[in-house]
């Protein structure tokens, strides 16, 4: 598929959504205002004892979309129990190869919430900085590092983050070089960065194909992460939110079954629907919306949900379609991505209904004219020998997730 307009006329666009307060897009935003530029979306934990973080510093590398001439952190505890007390707070421009957590020398910025270098926030709630000073280029890699002075169960994160975050003893948040005491992969209580600059932000909510499973460690090959870089190339001004969560599903929150599945699905999130307005219309400038959405609703029940949440066609479309008229009357266009081939795969989701479920959902996605755009991903990556399956070339090995080549092939038809 070609990087072009969809199908669906502007005037049917504006018609059909004008009783949801949908207002005429595509026009880049003249003045400068907050864009978002990164996101990682919160989740809660699994059963049992959190870990406690105290006297600890977690250095996160965040790379960001779109630059601009200031930056904001956003920060959570949305899944606390209790107040949080972050006891400082610093940015810079990470410095060193694609693995390093070094800041470079000069950019290192505290980072002030309402004033004040320390901040806590109220169980169940996020915390927005002060506007801070730096510069950040486009496609930049940002540190950002939290202090956590009181001893602090870690029961907000996001916990597949495909890049090598680091905890150090103390209070090293201005340090250049920091000796870690252990490697992560997770995102520890930051959910947002967003920058003043001309322009807008595309939000990609979805799962763990848009989170950007499997693809390279510290790589940033997530399709949007590579979409970005596209839009960048081409000098449009959007920022890009990626809020896709693992295991997410558009119609259930996680509800494992006694087995295995306990000590991980907390990390697949609330549902996109119950998450849409805190992941999605929340973040700054937000203009346009791509959903890909469905595989876990269908792959789920019986592996690591209960069967009895198994689901419909026609109940995953309305899911869609909620997001669509809730996205509308945020004034955001919506755009729908089709689901990827999944026979063969390794995690027992591929069965003849299933297949027949995803058939009907990507008909409707491609044909209803209901999204205000199609981006059809399931084109992009299957195999023309065996179009239910990926493309041998594009297929990280388990069936259902591509690789690092296929997430280049996914954000190569993406468009607006």
């Amino acid at each position: 598929m070609s990087d072009r307009s969809p199908k669906v006329s502007r005037r049917t666009i504006l018609a059909g959504s004008a009783a949801a307060g949908f207002v005429p897009l595509g026009v880049s935003r003249e003045a400068k205002a907050w864009v978002a530029t990164w996101a990682a979306p919160p989740t809660s934990i699994p059963p049992g004892e959190p870990r406690v973080l105290h006297d600890q510093t977690v250095r996160h590398v965040a790379h960001t979309s779109i630059g601009g001439d200031q930056l904001r952190v956003r920060l959570s505890n949305e899944f606390g129990a209790a107040p949080l007390r972050i006891g400082e707070v610093r940015v810079g421009l990470r410095s060193g190869d694609d693995a390093s957590t070094d800041v470079a020398r000069g950019s290192s910025r505290r980072v002030l919430f309402s004033g004040r270098r320390d901040v806590t926030l109220p169980a169940g709630a996020p915390a927005v900085s002060d506007p801070v000073d730096l510069v950040v280029p486009d496609g930049a890699d940002l540190v950002v590092s939290l202090y956590l002075p009181d001893p602090s169960p870690v029961t907000t994160l996001f916990a597949f983050a495909y890049q090598d975050n680091v905890i150090a003893a103390g209070n090293v948040t201005g340090a250049a070089h920091v000796t870690p005491s252990e490697t992560i992969g997770q995102v520890l209580f930051l959910s947002g960065l967003s920058v003043r600059t001309r322009g807008s932000a595309i939000v990609t909510l979805g799962d763990s194909i848009t989170n950007g499973a499997i693809t390279r460690t510290n790589a940033n090959h997530r399709w949007p992460d590579l979409f970005a870089a596209r839009l960048r190339a081409s000098g449009r001004r959007h920022g890009v939110a990626n809020v896709g969560i693992s295991g997410n599903r558009l119609l259930h929150d996680p509800d494992p079954p006694p087995g295995p599945a306990e000590a991980y699905a907390a990390y697949f999130g609330q549902s996109a629907l119950r998450r849409f307005d805190r992941d999605v219309l929340a973040q700054p400038a937000a203009e346009h919306l791509i959903v890909l959405l469905g595989v876990n609703d269908l792959g789920h029940p019986g592996t690591s949900a209960p069967p009895s949440e198994t689901v419909s066609a026609a109940e995953i479309i309305g899911g869609h379609r909620q997001l669509i008229a809730r996205a509308h009357t945020a004034g955001i266009q919506a755009l729908g991505a089709t689901i990827l081939p999944f026979r063969g795969d390794s995690l027992g989701f591929w069965s003849p209904e299933n297949e027949r479920k995803r058939a009907a959902v990507n008909r409707w996605i491609r044909s209803s004219g209901e999204y205000d755009g199609v981006i059809d991903f399931d084109a992009a990556t299957r195999d023309p020998a065996d179009p239910l399956r990926l493309r041998p070339d594009l297929n990280s090995g388990d069936g259902l997730h591509p690789n690092d080549a296929g997430m280049a092939a996914m954000a190569a038809v993406a468009h607006l």
